[in-house]
């Protein structure tokens, strides 16, 4: 009924994605060894603690022993806190060939324990997926948008038509670098706009630009 519109995300030639040397490929998918897992949450998860399973590593992602399903209806919400600063250039999702696979993800950015309420915002990016068993395909982001990461949600507001969305694997594409020297400056540029300095003016607005 609502239209599922699933052939539309195969113009992005990610068939060529897959012929990469698998090793290579584990090592480009390694930002699930950035995620603070403590800290992750997944919001409307039927088991705690099922969200943290689905972030692994590249030559398990077809295993099927570990994943999440969601639990009152077809949502889930991801709030994923990385260790550093993470430049995030492409997402891969994997669920059952089944209408319990995700259908649409909405990315945010820099937004520490988003709820669903919060999701009523403008995502920095979202996507309309393809039934993806194998985890094949790549949906890569805009990567000036996510340039500088340090929490990760990611919406997954509807699958294909199931009351429950399961998924296996989600992959995460890009680099790493360690951020809490950067985060320490920041601090001290805004401890000192308190004194009457001109030079302070001129770094104030580099403030907003990091959250």
């Amino acid at each position: 009924m609502s239209g599922h519109g699933h052939g539309h995300g195969h113009s992005h030639s990610c068939g060529s994605e897959g012929q990469h040397e698998p090793a290579e490929r584990g090592v480009e998918f390694g930002l699930y060894q950035r995620i603070d897992l403590e800290r992750l949450q997944c919001l409307n998860e039927s088991r705690d603690g099922d969200g943290r399973l689905v972030f692994k590593p590249w030559d398990q992602r077809n295993l099927r022993d570990k994943y999440v399903e969601s639990d009152v209806d077809e949502e889930l919400l991801f709030n994923i806190p990385f260790t550093g600063s993470v430049k995030l250039k492409g997402i891969i999702i994997s669920g059952e060939n089944d209408d319990s696979h995700p259908a649409e993800i909405r990315l945010y950015k820099n937004i520490p324990q988003m709820s669903f309420d919060d999701t009523a915002r403008e995502p920095d990016q979202a996507f309309r997926l393809n039934r993806d068993p194998l985890a094949e395909l790549e949906y890569p982001t805009k990567i000036a948008r996510f340039s500088s990461v340090h929490h990760l949600s990611i919406h997954i507001s509807k699958n294909f038509g199931d009351e429950n969305t399961r998924v296996y694997y989600i992959g995460l594409r890009g680099e790493y670098s360690e951020a809490h020297r950067h985060e320490v400056t920041i601090c001290n540029y805004e401890a000192a706009a308190n004194p009457a300095d001109h030079k302070v003016e001129s770094i104030i607005p580099q403030t907003n630009f990091i959250s």
